[in-house]
């Protein structure tokens, strides 16, 4: 099977990872089309995968509609010379749109309902959706496909993932010491529009209440008051989750790095504006705190609780949300399997599934 993987984001590289091994094992051809966005290109170098940067994320949404129709072309100028059985993206924009053009199956896998404006000029196109059980918005009906757990499943399920302690030993991690990791944004993506990140004030009382009482680590695209540079993460990008592990608290506006830390162990708490159903599904099962930037008070309230919650707390908590969630990496494999084949017939309507069992990649809603 000929596979076309496009990447446009860091937390893209980590879901298609393992399935990346799966294919490879296999003997599969595989073009990995990237995008220079944060550390995704680095992620990619990290683990060692060939990839072709084909465009740069741009500001704003004018840059946001340049970089799309570059990208739609590039896209589609690597599928003519590879030839593809089939393409997928995590959201898969521009695979949706050169899959309809050329003739090409196309896969999505996704989690964020509200991306509305990526939703709309993507649904149309998209050979088939794959989306978790929890999620909320419009879909392609007779065309979507729903899965059991988060996107997380993918490379932090239990059987992909052991965090170790060496590594988050060599990435900063204090062994004497409480271990923070705080994540800020640029709030610049597609969905990100009308939307701002904390104020400098918040993240100063944040970071200063945290180092009073041990070693913090901060995650940023944006510029931090220079007192704070010393608390960068200036690791390898692909040690962030060993260490990530072994902190006791996250807290972040970032909602993927927050799903992340809930999902290896750590107590989070995720403080933003979007609040997507895998959001809200891990906050009922009290796997993370989910605030709406309502503050400094709010926020110090939710770590407070948090610091005075036991750890064993959580481990009971994602051990009983993990009971019967499937590991996701071979489903992704089986979906592209099933999909180059033309097995998923494109417009076919049939029921939806509402067990918790894992569907097979066919089974539509």
């Amino acid at each position: 099977m000929r596979v076309l993987i496009d990447i446009v984001h860091p937390a893209h590289v980590l879901f298609f990872l393992n399935p990346i091994r799966i294919l490879q094992e296999r003997g599969d051809e595989i073009l990995i089309l990237s995008r220079h966005k944060d550390v995704a290109c680095a992620l990619l170098d990290a683990h060692r995968l060939d990839h072709t940067p084909v465009s740069t994320a741009l500001k704003g949404l004018p840059g946001l509609a340049l970089e799309l129709a570059w990208r739609d072309l590039a896209v589609a100028r690597h599928a003519l010379r590879f030839r593809p059985d089939v393409m997928v993206g995590f959201g898969g924009v521009a695979v949706s749109h050169v899959g309809a053009l050329l003739r090409i199956p196309s896969v999505s896998f996704y989690d964020t309902e509200t991306a509305t404006l990526q939703n709309r000029i993507t649904w149309p196109f998209i050979g088939h959706l794959y989306v978790p059980q929890s999620y909320s918005g419009p879909v392609p009906e007779g065309r979507t496909t729903r899965f059991a757990g988060g996107k997380e499943l993918c490379f932090l399920h239990p059987d992909n993932f052991s965090p170790d302690r060496e590594t988050a030993l060599a990435s900063g991690l204090d062994p004497d010491r409480p271990n923070y990791l705080i994540r800020t944004v640029k709030w610049n993506a597609n969905h990100d529009r009308g939307k701002t990140g904390w104020r400098e004030a918040d993240l100063v009382a944040l970071c200063d209440l945290l180092a009073a009482r041990g070693r913090v680590h901060i995650s940023s695209e944006r510029d931090l008051p220079a007192r704070f540079e010393a608390y960068r993460y200036r690791a390898k990008p692909d040690a962030m989750h060993h260490l990530m592990a072994f902190c006791d608290l996250y807290v972040g506006e970032s909602a993927s790095m927050g799903h992340e830390s809930a999902f290896v162990g750590t107590p989070a708490i995720y403080d933003g504006a979007d609040h997507p159903a895998t959001t809200r599904e891990l906050a009922r099962c009290g796997l993370l705190t989910a605030l709406s930037q309502q503050g400094w008070g709010p926020l110090r309230d939710a770590v407070e609780r948090a610091l005075s919650t036991p750890r064993t707390v959580h481990g009971e908590r994602l051990a009983a949300y993990l009971n019967g969630k499937p590991n996701l990496a071979s489903y992704v494999v089986e979906a592209l399997d099933w999909t180059s084949r033309g097995r998923i017939p494109a417009f076919a309507s049939r029921w939806h599934r509402t067990s918790l069992r894992m569907p097979e990649p066919h089974d539509q809603s």
